[in-house]
């Protein structure tokens, strides 16, 4: 077990960025890469030295623009330079990173906008449309606009008129040769109170609502990756894959903020979706640690490119699995493909990512999430009282306590309350424990579903089925899917309206164009049934539904 980290640096998070660009200037910060329709790649680096400079004149450029302490900035990227420039840029503008999903629909955007209060967006230019769609409706009212190529050499930049924009708005380029890095505000930040992220999660109800995470909560997460992952590599050799979406905590804050921490690489995977191009980044950029989700490792696991040998594989080191359970089998394959370590973690939004990881070295135990980072105290209280510890290997709440906690929920104080008790954060997981020490999750106390590492929550997506016409009651869950184990699907049971019809093709296209869900919300799997279980007091039952789907009796 490693040995306690206390005391953490009392520094803002982009602090470690100035540090390594002071360290390390000419190492590479990050890489982009895309694979080209005709073979090869194009691909730019920005060294650290850059990499601070440009996030100093975009913080410039910010608080020129009227950012300051406090204010929170939305970002609409995918994995690219312009997603590392702009999250250190705002943090060293005094104000708040809001990351939204690139692949959410407007409306999607507007609510965590309008609910955050976002004021400023930095987006790809091809959100700008829709972003135009929103602002009459939000509070939104600046734009910064990149095209994703905008770091690539000339010669591999797409051809393409720049949109006129509306007056205020602006494109990055332009802000970033409008001030020097001389011109970085000087903020004064309080580490352990004043916020780096909202975070947008379901918690413990499906309700979104945007977990604050102080910089030094942040810090000290990074710290806790570094210690426990630590290899023979030099820190600043370390060369991390970028495959998990920025925009989600985890990639923001294990892969991001733990490589800047070290003076690592980056290699940007824009869209893990296309095995083929992840193949080829693996393949030509060598990377050490590799942050995951299982569907991420069995797409490589049954690549038949990877069956055939066709790509190397052997520089990956160390991996972690988050987001959903990692099968034995998978972990086998990937660690005979790679030589590599894949260890089972776990985290959540609030804290604000990994409280437990299986040791690099130590015993890896199966279906276990493994052991607490340094510093984090672990308790299973009884779902009964909430509060008594439950003895060893009794299922109970897991509960937490350590350096890294979210502050609170913004605008919530009543799920703030329910989410900290006394210094606790109450995960909403049920869990047991064995004697040595090892922590297994064995089901949720919400009905939230993964798919894809993603989170997708059940209510939102009945609501929107219950839209339709055809639809008199919707119910949703994940169930375990058919044909890649250890993953989920969504599945949808419809009551159909009296005298309505309707089928399963019409009610997907129905969510891909009527709806405000991402596609990896979208039920492919239906049941149309004369009703749906319910409790006394008229709730669904979910749970009744996956056990009746599972042949359950």
């Amino acid at each position: 077990m490693p040995v306690s980290l206390a005391p953490y640096p009392d520094i803002p998070l982009f602090t470690r960025l100035d540090e390594s660009a002071a360290r390390f200037p000419d190492h590479t910060a990050v890489i982009s890469s895309v694979g080209l329709p005709g073979g090869g790649r194009a691909h730019a680096s920005l060294s650290y030295r850059e990499l601070g400079a440009l996030s100093d004149r975009l913080a410039a450029a910010l608080t020129a623009l009227g950012v300051r302490k406090g204010d929170r900035v939305g970002l609409i990227l995918p994995n690219c330079a312009q997603f590392v420039i702009a999250f250190f840029a705002v943090l060293k503008a005094g104000g708040v990173v809001v990351a939204l999903n690139p692949s959410f629909p407007p409306a999607r955007w507007a609510d965590q906008i309008n609910d955050s209060g976002v004021e400023v967006a930095i987006a790809l230019a091809q959100f700008y449309d829709g972003l135009k769609g929103i602002r009459g409706e939000t509070p939104l009212r600046q734009a910064i606009l990149t095209p994703f190529d905008q770091f690539y050499p000339a010669s591999q930049r797409a051809k393409r008129p720049r949109k006129p924009l509306a007056e205020g708005d602006h494109w990055l380029d332009d802000l970033l040769d409008a001030y020097s890095p001389g011109q970085r505000p000087a903020v004064t930040i309080n580490p352990a109170q004043d916020g780096a992220i909202f975070q947008y999660t379901g918690g413990t109800t499906g309700v979104p609502k945007a977990a604050r995470s102080p910089h030094k909560a942040l810090v000290a997460n990074s710290l806790q990756f570094q210690r426990w992952l630590r290899g023979d590599l030099p820190d600043e050799e370390e060369v991390f894959l970028a495959a998990v979406p920025l925009f989600h905590v985890y990639g923001m804050v294990a892969v991001m903020s733990y490589a800047v921490s070290m003076g690592a690489a980056l290699v940007m995977v824009p869209s893990a979706r296309d095995a083929d191009d992840l193949l080829s980044c693996i393949d030509t950029f060598k990377p050490t640690i590799f942050m995951g989700v299982p569907g991420l490792y069995n797409t490589i696991n049954y690549h038949p490119d990877v069956v055939a040998g066709k790509y190397d594989l052997g520089s990956i080191r160390a991996c972690i699995s988050g987001s959903a359970p990692l099968a034995a089998e998978t972990k086998r394959r990937f660690e005979a493909l790679t030589g590599g370590t894949l260890m089972e973690g776990y985290g959540m939004s609030e804290t604000p990512t990994a409280t437990h990881i299986n040791p690099l070295r130590g015993e890896n135990r199966v279906g276990s999430i493994g052991l607490p980072f340094p510093d984090v105290e672990c308790r299973i209280v009884s779902l009964e009282d909430e509060i008594s510890d439950v003895p060893v290997g009794e299922k109970g709440e897991l509960v937490l306590r350590g350096p890294a906690l979210m502050t609170g929920y913004h605008n919530m104080p009543e799920e703030t309350a329910l989410a900290l008790r006394d210094g606790w954060l109450y995960t909403g997981d049920i869990a047991t424990m064995d004697e040595d020490g090892y922590f297994y999750i064995v089901d949720r106390k919400k009905d939230m579903a993964i798919v894809g590492g993603f989170n997708v929550y059940p209510n939102l997506v009945e609501q929107e089925l219950a839209a339709h016409p055809a639809v008199k009651e919707a119910a949703v869950a994940g169930i375990p899917h058919p044909h890649k184990p250890g993953e989920e699907a969504i599945k949808a049971w419809v009551v159909l309206a009296p005298g309505q019809e309707t089928t399963a093709e019409a009610l997907i296209d129905y969510c891909k164009t009527q709806t405000r869900l991402a596609p990896y919300e979208i039920p492919r799997r239906f049941s149309f049934v004369a009703e749906l279980p319910k409790s006394a007091v008229g709730k669904v039952l979910r749970r009744e539904l996956v056990r009746m789907e599972s042949g359950g009796e």
